[in-house]
């Protein structure tokens, strides 16, 4: 029985390369190790196309038009996400430093500040995050192929429902996540390293399909609409500047926080950079600027409420003109491109970055495609569709979210440029051994913990009043507070756990040596001392390596 227990064991472990130079270890496995050199493939074009998917999606128009619904006038909204544009993209490059030059991901990176044990925190938090991000870029996916099927059969966007009104659901939404679900779990097992073409397909289909509802918007408006003249109907025009900026933050910030999770496949150094300072803030721009004037065009066009997502705008474009051909034609295009869209952006932004976490916490046993599929599962049984239901909440999730990511990003930023001086022991992420470095005591970094409180706890009353708000906006300090979450949040979590590392020093400070597979592939390091010691040893490289990981 024992033997036949330990052999089930052995078969369900995670596949390794062949002849590898690292064992599937309590911190090890191919997907956590740093990036050999072969299977760094993307250049700047490639990072291009990344953010083109990341900027330039559902999330993005969405963000933008229900700014519109908050009370902001459309000038002022596209002014809130050109700033948070930019800021995403200078976040980004922050975050992501560190993947450009040792290679790693944020799972692994995170044990440098938080301790081998303590990083489990910040992964799971991030874990839990991006299901919900799953829960609603799947459910999106899902009305959208209810969308595209609804216009080649309109009987089908007709179809009774038989899910009670309270639940949010319709059974054509329902039908359409399980066919947009069954398209997107093969589309897990492609390697990261060969997602260029995909990226670039998705962009072309979903541009494609922005620029035709925009056409279609001005023409039939005569322009950009009545409402992008209006003046603001919010009471207060800059706290409401700044909540969009913090919503935009919220956003993206679960996917600037793990920009290392993709950097470390460039394959040269600031290869990621320029898409990050220019394709970022260009695509969340344009795309939010074009939402925000579809929003406003269609409302001349089509009456009614403001239209703030591009898919419930299709839908009511196919009622409004009576389901012609013509019009169910153009509908069936444009579908296809928010469909492919949502496929991309759930790859892009969840799946590689969360199958990794989950790869974090249990190595042996999980690798990034084992772990996206468990996110698939979570992210599902969250019940998206109820926390979308209205544009209000919609923006009210977004910006609770970056609470609790704010600080996390915060101790990252100052744990690598400030205290290590992007520095790292690569060998001391992947052991256990208690002389290591990063091990502090007992597996926990306390200067983390602290910083990571002291950035939390002021943002919370805020959340708490925003989120249980149902009438008229409550506008007191703590909520005017909370309204600049990420900033808040990332200022304070940086200055303390600067300050604690600093009075109260970690060991191996300015220690920096490469990862032992390094020294087998032969590779040039940045580390001139730490490379000549392993280039001596490039025969014993493999050894060597398996002996330490495992340990």
């Amino acid at each position: 029985m024992g033997r036949n227990w330990d052999h089930l064991k052995q078969r369900l472990q995670v596949p390794k390369d062949h002849d590898s130079y690292y064992e599937n270890t309590t911190w090890c496995n191919r997907d956590l190790i740093p990036m050999p050199p072969e299977r760094r493939t993307f250049g700047v074009w490639g990072y291009f196309g990344y953010w083109t998917v990341s900027g330039s999606c559902i999330s993005a128009w969405s963000t933008g038009s229900t700014l519109l619904a908050f009370g902001l006038t459309p000038p002022q909204a596209i002014g809130v996400v050109i700033v948070g544009g930019v800021l995403t993209g200078l976040l980004a490059v922050a975050c992501g430093w560190m993947g450009e030059v040792h290679h790693i991901g944020f799972t692994v990176a995170s044990r440098s500040s938080w301790g081998m044990r303590g990083s489990y925190f910040p992964v799971i938090l991030r874990v839990f995050v991006a299901c919900m991000w799953f829960g609603m870029q799947a459910f999106w996916g899902g009305q959208a192929t209810r969308v595209l099927w609804g216009a080649i059969i309109p009987g089908f966007a007709h179809m009774k429902n038989y899910f009670s009104e309270s639940s949010h659901l319709l059974t054509n939404d329902f039908i359409g996540l399980l066919i947009w679900m069954i398209v997107f779990v093969p589309l897990v097992l492609v390697p990261p390293e060969r997602l260029q073409i995909p990226f670039a397909i998705s962009f072309v289909l979903f541009a494609g399909s922005c620029f035709g509802i925009l056409i279609w918007a001005v023409h039939n408006a005569g322009g950009p609409g009545t409402m992008f003249y209006e003046t603001s109907t919010g009471d207060d025009v800059g706290w409401a500047f700044m909540f969009g900026i913090t919503a935009i933050l919220g956003a993206w910030g679960a996917g600037t926080l793990g920009q290392s999770d993709w950097t470390r496949y460039a394959n040269r150094r600031f290869a990621p950079t320029l898409s990050q300072l220019v394709a970022a803030p260009i695509t969340i721009s344009v795309t939010a600027t074009i939402g925000i004037i579809v929003t406003s065009a269609a409302r001349d066009v089509l009456g009614g409420d403001i239209l703030w997502n591009p898919i419930y705008l299709l839908a009511e474009v196919q009622e409004h003109y009576d389901s012609s051909s013509r019009v169910r034609a153009g509908v069936f295009f444009a579908s296809i491109g928010l469909v492919s869209s949502q496929l991309a952006i759930s790859v892009v932004l969840n799946s590689v970055s969360t199958g990794m976490d989950m790869a974090g916490l249990c190595p042996r046993y999980i690798n990034i495609i084992r772990g996206s599929y468990i996110m698939a599962i979570i992210g599902i049984a969250t019940q998206p569709w109820q926390l979308l239901n209205t544009a209000d909440k919609f923006l009210k999730v977004l910006s609770g979210f970056g609470v609790f990511m704010a600080p996390a990003t915060g101790i990252l930023l100052a744990d690598y440029h400030v205290v290590r001086r992007a520095k790292l022991k690569l060998n001391d992420l992947y052991t256990s051994d208690r002389a290591a470095i990063y091990w502090f005591s007992g597996g926990l970094n306390w200067r983390a913990v602290v910083a990571f409180v002291a950035g939390v706890w002021p943002l919370l009353p805020g959340l708490v009043e925003t989120v249980n708000t149902t009438g008229a906006s409550v506008e007191n300090g703590w909520v005017r507070l909370y309204h600049l979450t990420f900033i808040i949040g990332v200022a304070i979590s940086f200055v303390v756990f600067w300050a604690c590392s600093h009075f109260f020093a970690p060991d191996g400070l300015g220690q920096e040596t490469p990862f032992l597979g390094d020294a087998f592939h032969g590779e040039a390091a940045d580390i001139s001392a730490a490379q000549d010691e392993s280039s001596e040893n490039e025969g014993d490289g493999k050894k060597f390596a398996k002996e330490h990981v495992s340990a």
